[in-house]
This record gives C-alpha cells, sequence and structure tokens, in this order.
C-alpha cells in the first residue's frame, strides 16, 4: 500500500472497476448513492461512505467517475459535497466526460479552496478499468497531475499530457465522435448481417481480421448478437451516457461551425433510441432496436 489515500467518488460501471483496482495499492473510500453499489466498493476492500464529504475527509486525491456535468456539480458542490470536506493541497481528478466548460468551472471554484484539479476522461471500458489499462487524456496544472500521477498510473496504461485543463476533455470528445459513429455503424452492420440471413458471430469475427475492423465492434458486437437473440447482456455502457458525449461532440462543432455530418446522424440514432425508452440500456441495444424496425 502507498501512503497515498484516495477517494472514489461515483461508482457505477467504471467508478466500481476503478475502486476496486485501487484497493489493491492504495487506502482507498468509496461513495456512491446507492447501498448496493458501497457494499460491492467495501467487499473489494475500500472504505464504504455515505457521503462525498465523508470519503473526500484527509485524502491526497479525490476521482469522480460519475456520468454528467449535473452529478460532478453534486457530488463536488452539492449538500454532503466532497469540496467542504477536502483539505489543501489535495487534487481532483475528474474521469467523467463532461466538456471542458465543466472542469475549467471546476478548476477555478477548488483553485479558491486549495485545492488542485486534473482534468481526465478515460476510454477503454470497464475491463480496462478494472485492469488499470485505460486510456486517460489529460489536461490539468503540472502541479496537479504530479500530486496526481501515483493514481493516475495505477488506473491508466496510457496517459497522454494534452496541454492546460480542459484540454483532455476536448481530446476526449473527437475519441467519443469515432466511438459514437463506429457504434452505430457496428449497430448497423450487424443488424443487415441477422437480415441476410448471416451468422452475426461469424461476421464480427470477419470483420475482425479486415479493414471493417473496430475496437467499438469488438467490444459491443457479442453484446448486440446477445441482444438480438433476446438475451440482456451485462449492463457496461449505457445508450444515454454515448448520446451525452455525441451531444457534447455536436456543441463543440456548431460552436466551431465544422460539418460533421456522421456524427449528426449517429447522434440521432441514439436520440431516436432513447426515444424508444432504450436510454437505460446497454448501448448495445442498439442493433436489436435497428432489428426490430426492420421487422415492423
Amino acid at each position: 500500500m502507498t501512503d497515498v489515500t484516495v477517494a472514489v467518488l461515483g461508482l457505477g460501471a467504471m467508478g466500481l472497476p476503478m475502486a476496486t483496482h485501487l484497493a489493491q495499492d492504495f487506502s482507498v473510500k468509496a461513495f456512491d448513492p446507492f447501498q448496493a453499489r458501497r457494499d460491492l466498493a467495501q467487499e473489494a476492500g475500500a472504505q464504504a461512505c455515505v457521503s462525498a464529504a465523508e470519503a473526500s475527509k484527509d485524502v491526497d486525491v479525490a476521482v469522480i467517475a460519475v456520468r454528467s456535468a449535473p452529478q460532478v456539480e453534486a457530488v463536488l458542490f452539492g449538500t454532503d459535497g466532497a469540496a467542504k470536506a477536502l483539505k489543501q493541497g489535495s487534487v481532483v481528478v475528474v474521469t467523467s466526460t463532461v466538456g471542458a466548460e465543466c472542469v475549467l468551472d471546476m478548476e477555478t471554484r477548488l483553485a479558491a479552496l486549495g485545492v488542485g484539479l486534473v482534468d481526465a476522461p478515460v476510454s477503454g471500458g470497464a475491463v480496462r478499468a478494472g485492469d488499470g489499462e485505460l486510456l486517460i487524456m489529460l489536461g490539468g496544472s503540472q502541479e496537479s497531475l504530479a500530486a496526481a500521477r501515483p493514481v493516475l498510473q495505477a488506473l491508466g496504461s496510457h496517459l497522454v499530457d494534452m496541454g492546460e485543463c480542459g484540454a483532455g476533455q476536448n481530446m476526449k470528445a473527437v475519441n467519443q465522435l469515432l466511438c459514437g459513429i463506429h457504434t452505430a455503424a457496428a449497430a448497423e452492420a450487424l443488424a443487415m448481417a441477422k437480415t441476410l440471413g448471416l451468422d452475426p458471430m461469424r461476421c464480427i469475427e470477419v470483420m475482425g481480421t479486415g479493414a471493417a475492423a473496430s475496437f467499438m465492434l469488438a467490444d459491443r458486437g457479442p453484446r448486440m448478437v446477445e441482444q438480438m437473440e433476446g438475451r440482456t447482456p451485462e449492463l457496461r455502457s449505457r445508450l444515454d451516457v454515448i448520446l451525452k458525449d455525441m451531444g457534447i461532440v455536436g456543441s463543440l462543432t456548431r460552436v466551431a461551425q465544422l460539418p460533421t455530418p456522421v456524427a449528426s446522424a449517429a447522434e440521432n440514432l441514439y436520440r431516436v433510441a432513447k426515444a424508444a425508452g432504450l436510454e437505460a440500456e446497454d448501448d448495445s441495444a442498439l442493433a436489436a432496436y435497428l432489428l426490430g424496425q426492420a421487422r415492423a
């Protein structure tokens, strides 16, 4: 165990495996509003806490792993938020994809309390989070980055310093543009394969050996097949989360007046699926949704 103490705030699909992995080498305190998630963190070796403030007291690094900017605001500055408990000289690491505007605002407000912030959105999924093999896109001052580095190195196998606070979020938006398109394209391809009478799993194997290969096809593809066969895979990546990420992409490109018609089409497909009631489903449900439309 190192002498760095860590709080993990948010124990969802990414936060729980992060807390579990960090608990192998750090003293970890963990918070989530749901008791069941806190219990799982406790079983993994973390100290479960009933509020963000309790979890953040006397820690060196607080890792935030929530879904949205309003949740970042709540976990830091809401009732029993972390900000009131964090000690001077500590660092907040925001691993969520929330946009540059959010982390720049949080950096300013935390600096007034003597607390640093590292903009550190992650990519790689829950399995890689549990193995400490995430890609982490970093933005922040060198002082804050240095203070958080032991924790960042434990969570990620690829740490990329993009510059000042906000640059990590911007890099993640670029990353998510491709991820969102690739997931939507994989869903369309596998739904097409199914309608043509092909074995979708065999198609994943074939495409994975050629130019059509992608991480999203390899990761989401088998779960898409499960959904098309009427089975429910483990929830790893909610559809409303990728929709939120594509919304960030859309906002940035509209401000820049940059045409991104393929990204816009993918965002609209997620929005249609959400309107159909799939917002809380794994985003692999998209292929089954498209297949259902074909049958209608």
